[in-house]
């Protein structure tokens, strides 16, 4: 009886030794017995859910993922065009579920939703493959998140302070500057690595994303996942996961990575046109049990690991800015913090339009000093008493002496205000943010104003 020797073997030759295997062994081949709207039916290939299958042969081969087995039968949805899969094709078995390339091989690269090269160049030879499926870190060998991360932003580094390992949302209507606010992000955060989701974006966007938000510095420590809005709805779903995957892989290299993924909403929609393909009955607003138990999976994958630390951003598209709608709300109570961007400041001109009272960081008192916190919460005070008399000012209403914080806050209000903006292209550095937060609060004495009340 001969001794197995592959556990004495390098991994990667295991893997290889495993592929051969399974290449050398028979082959069972399905048929397409059904097409319904986006789902394909196979019968005579068993499958698990997750599973990669190929409809047709040679270059017309189209992948699809099993996304429902009853019976003798599997449901998938294809990961690319419908057009041409008709009954009886023939069907085989990929091997598994979807892996991806990861290493440090893929910094600067641009990627399709399935983890394969759309800048024009194939991606090295020997690369690690890795199933996108992976389990949350345990709750108990997380991190603590107890570091700063500046992002660059002095709205957020001072009042909304974002931590290394923490996961927040930034919700906002269409067309109210939270691209902007990520190339701001993109531009001056201090993490060793970024990754990109963009996640059912118009075409014509991932271009100016590329040249105008990154630029060639940018794209050289990041890494970009592509899906436009016009790919099937497994590709969008699936880029997410891949960008999440490659992420981990860093992570677990002990790096410090930012996971920026935009969108969570067009996420859910393309869930949502996977759920009611295979039947599953619409409950909020249209959207399927499916979508609600996707959010937490994938978003509890970013955060600290043992080694090093994801900080996930994720943008909110809220439905006509009703901010409790449910994607929305789903996201706010899994998330560690939400920024929330104002319409009204933006068709004001004030940019970035950060609505910072309603914003917050469920993580600020881990990650800033009590000399920040006393800054922060003073500003947010003054800030406050501002909008309570704001009306009353317009109108001529207000008499100055009412109220000794308004009349400091209408005080200070000119520089707070001036502090909060910032221009796309004008990064700020972490300290000098609070220095700055300091001395428009000192020029007016409002540091004490907050003290005082």
């Amino acid at each position: 009886m001969s001794t197995p020797v592959p556990t004495l073997l390098p991994e990667r030759t295991r893997r290889g030794l495993d592929e051969l295997l399974a290449l050398a062994g028979p082959r069972r081949y399905g048929y397409v017995c059904r097409v319904v709207g986006l789902s394909v039916t196979v019968a005579g290939l068993p499958g698990r859910i997750g599973d990669l299958l190929r409809i047709g042969t040679g270059e017309s081969a189209v992948l699809a993922e099993v996304v429902s087995v009853s019976g003798a039968e599997c449901t998938c949805l294809p990961l690319g065009p419908m057009a041409g899969i008709g009954n009886g094709d023939q069907v085989s078995h990929t091997g598994g579920p979807l892996q991806v390339a990861v290493g440090e091989e893929l910094r600067g690269r641009v990627l399709d939703g399935l983890g394969r090269p759309l800048d024009g160049s194939a991606l090295p030879g020997g690369m690690e493959r890795v199933s996108v499926e992976m389990a949350p870190p345990a709750a108990m060998s997380r991190r603590r998140v107890d570091q700063a991360l500046p992002v660059g932003v002095r709205a957020i580094d001072s009042l909304i302070t974002v931590g290394r390992g923490q996961r927040v949302g930034i919700f906002a209507g269409s067309g109210v500057g939270k691209s902007s606010l990520l190339s701001m992000i993109t531009r001056g955060t201090t993490a060793e690595i970024t990754v990109v989701a963009l996640i059912g974006e118009r075409g014509r966007e991932v271009r100016e994303f590329l040249d105008d938000v990154l630029g060639a510095e940018g794209l050289r420590n990041a890494i970009v996942v592509v899906a436009t809005s016009d790919q099937p709805p497994m590709v969008r779903l699936r880029a997410a996961f891949v960008a999440t995957r490659i992420a981990e892989w860093y992570r677990d290299t002990g790096a410090d990575v930012l996971l920026m993924m935009d969108s969570i909403t067009r996420l859910a929609t393309a869930q949502r046109e996977i759920g009611l393909s295979v039947g599953e009955p619409p409950a909020s607003r249209g959207y399927p049990p499916s979508v609600f138990a996707l959010m937490p999976q994938l978003l509890e994958r970013a955060g600290g690991g043992e080694h090093g630390t994801i900080t996930g951003l994720y943008t909110v598209l809220v439905d006509g800015d009703d901010h409790n709608e449910p994607i929305a709300d789903t996201a706010r109570s899994i998330l560690d913090g939400h920024i929330v961007l104002d319409r009204r400041l933006a068709t004001a001109g004030h940019f970035p339009s950060i609505d910072v009272l309603e914003s917050v960081s469920r993580v600020t008192t881990s990650v800033t000093s009590r000399e920040q916190q006393d800054l922060a919460r003073t500003a947010r005070q003054l800030m406050a008493a501002q909008r309570d008399v704001k009306e009353l000012v317009e109108i001529g209403a207000y008499v100055g002496g009412t109220n000794p914080r308004a009349d400091r806050a209408l005080q200070v209000w000119p520089q707070l205000e001036s502090f909060l903006q910032q221009r796309i292209d004008e990064p700020a550095g972490y300290d000098a943010a609070w220095s700055q937060l300091a001395g428009v609060l000192a020029s007016t004495g409002a540091a004490a104003a907050g003290d005082a009340a």
